[in-house]
């Protein structure tokens, strides 16, 4: 055998050892998510939410590059953040109107497909008001993701492990996240353009998977639930086949609804400003979009400056940067992961509140863990503290997700989401635009960008405060949940709502 037959050998064996371990890590993931479909579902929402999370951290990766080549400031780089979110939260109010009426697997795709489009307009931009005006673009068309995936969630997956397939779900954004800090942060420090041009060619083969998925049947019957993972129910829980695991314990503990809140007609009825008023006087979810507002603020303003202060503060190069930031993603995706399986397994051990008192301890702990690792000025001494960190402030999000969906009817879900997501991008969109303000206001460089992240910890304390106030109101309104999702169907073709056209 001559010495080039020896190396084809080896490169053959060495490729087929390689596809035998993707097949067999394949193979035990479809196994863990329960089936092909479900799989499949899981990893395309995932990836949905991926790719928002890799087109935020772009800008915060090529912030540096993005000021050299346009000559703008950290407020700029800010702003550019802000109208994207900004624009954004405006267009999940429509998006939210559609999730509930429409077929929603094709909206996405369409609004992905346009969403990649967006993102090579962006990367041709000549000066700081054209990148502008292509960001405000984005953010009109990525509107649609935040009510349109919860709406499919609520209807593909059961109540009992909503949690976990959030945790699943968000794990992809956070990746988004990180492949927008490492891989295309280290493709704008060649060419900020050829990173936007990547991430914008990732759109299309992601809006035709999403194309080929099947929708689900409305209601929150859960199509895909994981049949050896569902409760068996008894004689009375038959009777309330849309009854999550929160709802059930709701009324063996004999919690009544609020009869002010309960709907007795079909909540696809409600117009848009009936639907509204309905879901801001829901007590609990008024508090958990507050708390849900302010962890994704303080989120917000890392991704768009950690990258910077990581460098500035401990005084590492842009390399050593992003993988600081990759080292604490994958704590963060490791808190996806657990507290949204923990808290479903909490909450069928019988503790109603456990989802609201998962993100809660979550929301102090990550408060306590970023104090030492702002002030530390070795990035050896500060990756526990951050790693720590970002596990914890991930870790609220899967169960809140969740209990949001036990709060809400069913054919509420896509409005509800598009109010909460407004008024949480409202709060997202103004972090990056203060943190660089503030950053500036403070002096600029390290000590400016060190005392802004110390000054943006408020919020995430007061998030804590919040989450602990909830435990008192949510067992009422998931009572009411459930009260409302079994009246509307035997009076949705007898009953109509005054002026309810949308």
């Amino acid at each position: 055998m001559t010495e080039e037959q020896r190396q084809g050998r080896i490169v053959a064996e060495a490729a087929a050892l390689a596809a035998a371990a993707v097949g067999a890590a394949s193979a035990r993931l479809t196994a863990a998510l329960g089936g092909a479909e479900r799989t499949r579902v899981i990893i395309v929402l995932a990836c949905v939410l991926g790719l928002s999370g890799a087109d935020a951290a772009t800008v915060g990766a090529s912030a540096t590059e993005l000021r050299s080549s346009l000559h703008i400031s950290n407020t700029q780089i800010g702003l550019l953040v802000a109208v994207t979110s900004i624009v954004g939260a405006l267009g999940t109010v429509p998006f939210g109107v559609l999730a509930d009426r429409v077929r929603r697997t094709w909206t996405l795709g369409i609004t992905i497909f346009l969403w990649g489009l967006a993102m090579l307009w962006s990367a041709n931009s000549s000066d700081f008001n054209h990148l502008l005006a292509t960001r405000a673009a984005l953010g009109a068309v990525t509107a649609a993701a935040g009510p349109i995936v919860a709406s499919l969630v609520g209807d593909y997956f059961g109540g009992w492990e909503r949690g976990k397939i959030w945790g699943w779900i968000l794990a992809g954004e956070l990746v988004g996240a990180g492949f927008g800090f490492v891989v295309t942060g280290d493709i704008a420090a060649l060419s900020w353009r050829a990173a936007f041009v990547i991430v914008g060619l990732l759109a299309f083969p992601l809006g035709w998977l999403v194309f080929g998925l099947r929708e689900p049947e409305r209601g929150g019957k859960g199509v895909l639930a994981h049949a050896t993972e569902q409760p068996p129910p008894d004689d009375a829980e038959a009777e309330v086949p849309q009854e999550t695991d929160a709802q059930r314990l709701a009324r063996e503990h004999g919690v009544e609804p609020d009869p002010r809140l309960t709907l007795t007609v079909d909540a696809r009825r409600l117009n848009l400003l009936q639907a509204t008023r309905h879901v801001l006087q829901i007590r609990t979810n008024l508090v958990l979009v507050a708390a849900s507002a302010c962890g994704y603020y303080f989120l917000a303003g890392v991704q768009t400056f950690g990258s910077e202060f990581a460098k500035e503060q401990y005084g590492i190069d842009q390399a050593l940067a992003n993988l600081l930031l990759l080292v604490v993603g994958a704590g963060a995706i490791g808190g996806v992961l657990v507290s949204g399986t923990l808290s479903d397994a909490i909450l069928r051990r019988g503790r109603l509140n456990a989802r609201i008192l998962t993100a809660a301890i979550a929301a102090t702990a990550t408060t306590i863990l970023f104090v030492p690792a702002i002030f530390s000025r070795s990035a050896v001494t500060a990756l526990p503290y951050l790693t720590a960190a970002g596990f914890m402030l991930s870790a609220q999000n899967p169960p809140l997700d969740a209990a949001r969906l036990d709060i809400m009817p069913p054919l509420l879900w896509g409005r509800a989401e598009s109010i909460r997501t407004l008024l949480r991008s409202f709060a997202q969109a103004l972090a990056p635009l203060l943190f660089g303000a503030f950053a500036d206001r403070f002096g600029g460089g390290r000590a400016g960008l060190q005392w802004t992240f110390a000054l943006m910890l408020v919020p995430l304390a007061g998030s804590a405060v919040l989450l602990f106030r909830a435990r008192s109101s949510y067992p009422v309104d998931v009572a009411t949940a459930a009260a409302s999702a079994a009246a509307t169907p035997r009076e949705k073709r007898a009953t109509r709502v005054p002026g309810s056209a949308v």
